[in-house]
């Protein structure tokens, strides 16, 4: 192959890939999630199905395990085909001229699937709702911060049920931005979208209660383990792009003391930039949750520290989004050596 021709497709090929992804992240930007026709309505639609026939009688750990599991490699695998089959590195080199409506797919399908699969915009318009409706009454704030929260709202005060939205943002930065960008950039859309098949079976059935404790065990521990680096990386940029790195000591100190073995870092990080304290005991439907604190300035949560969670957010979003295009790149670079 004539090397300037090698060295214009390479840097064409890196161009698309980092222009379809930027252009997905900037569509979850403007727009929230579409109601209708979303795949994570399918994904769950054949979650809950999978529970209800199987999640009865004995073995139901055994059962669990394999048919989640096995709903994680068909949608890898399914997104996999999808993108070998419009992948352009498979039909540029032999007539360049004759294929450019196959670059336009593959920027068209990567922006589609990479926006549906990020969650950023829902989770942050969800939270404003929530202090927005506390302006009205408490009991639209509960109400509302119910929508984005697993646990029952109907005792919390106005102090709590800001403290539970914001928590979640924090939550949610990991679980709806970093970690699929993460797996995006390890393994490509298919990492993304069996990313998304184990963060919501973990929303679904990994709970530890009399129903799910022994069905939904393999997906909660799966969600654990796939979210063990993107946890991590969401405090550290959160620190970064806030200018308080030395606040990784504390993030470090209260991100072990939650119960989840992720959840507690992004968390953490945002209550120490807002010294503030997230946690404490928490009713789940009747059932007291003793949740140990993080951070120690008990103090009022404003509409202000709203106003600065949702800038750290939006910033570290970026760096992520950053760092997940190098990745990404850098692997393809020896995956594709041409």
């Amino acid at each position: 192959m004539n090397p300037s021709l090698s060295s214009g497709l390479k840097s064409s090929l890196y161009c698309l890939i980092a222009l379809a992804i930027i252009h997905g992240y900037v569509l979850d930007r403007r727009y929230a999630d579409p109601t209708r026709w979303h795949p994570i309505v399918g994904m769950g639609n054949a979650i809950a199905w999978g529970e209800h026939r199987l999640n009865k009688g004995t073995n139901r750990r055994l059962k669990g395990a394999v048919y989640n599991g096995g709903l994680v490699l068909a949608t890898f695998y399914v997104a996999q085909i999808l993108v070998e089959l419009i992948h352009p590195l498979g039909f540029f080199i032999d007539s360049p001229q004759e294929v450019l409506w196959i670059w336009a797919l593959y920027f068209i399908f990567t922006s589609l699937i990479s926006f549906l699969m990020l969650s950023g915009t829902t989770l942050v318009r969800e939270v404003k709702l929530v202090f927005e409706a506390l302006q009205t009454s408490l009991a639209r704030g509960r109400k509302q911060v119910g929508r984005i929260v697993g646990r029952d709202t109907q005792s919390l005060s106005e102090q709590e049920v800001r403290t539970a939205a914001l928590e979640t943002l924090s939550e949610n930065l990991s679980d709806g931005v970093t970690a699929p960008l993460f797996w995006w950039a390890l393994l490509d859309l298919p990492g993304m979208v069996a990313y998304k098949m184990i963060n919501t079976q973990d929303s679904m059935v990994g709970y530890k209660n009399e129903r799910y404790a022994d069905y939904g065990y393999f997906s909660a521990k799966l969600d654990d383990l796939v979210n063990y680096i993107p946890a991590r990386l969401t405090a550290l940029c959160m620190l970064i792009v806030a200018g308080r790195l030395d606040l990784g000591g504390f993030v470090w100190r209260n991100g072990r003391k939650h119960l989840s073995p992720n959840s507690g870092y992004p968390e953490a990080a945002l209550a120490g930039i807002l010294d503030c304290r997230f946690g404490g005991p928490h009713d789940y439907f009747g059932q007291t949750v003793d949740k140990p604190f993080i951070g120690e300035h008990d103090r009022e949560i404003t509409h202000e520290d709203l106003d600065v969670a949702i800038r750290i957010n939006r910033r570290s979003e970026v760096m992520i989004l950053g760092l997940a295009i190098a990745i990404r790149l850098t692997i393809f670079s020896i995956c594709f050596r041409f």
